[in-house]
């Protein structure tokens, strides 16, 4: 890494993590991301309110844990 900084480097539990979700395909997290879409819609369906939105918020997170995913596995880790 040409910006590498050894004052920013990241922790052990950083590293742990990151090694192990490194190994996880991308597209998991795209497909928890529908999956969670899907089944909201199904209990919004089934007239369960409160849950599908509580499920269907799982979403973004997914997502948002697929790109951290992709950036882990394209930049590496210190």
């Amino acid at each position: 890494m040409a910006n590498y900084n050894p004052q920013h480097s990241e922790g052990k539990v950083a590293k742990a993590i990151e090694e192990q979700t490194a190994k996880l395909p991308s597209d998991l997290f795209l497909w928890a991301a529908v999956g969670s879409m899907g089944v909201s819609l199904a209990l919004k369906i089934m007239k369960k309110k409160h849950t599908a939105l509580f499920v269907g918020q799982w979403a973004a997170p997914f997502l948002l844990l697929g790109l951290y995913n992709k950036i882990v596995k394209v930049e590496g880790h210190d």
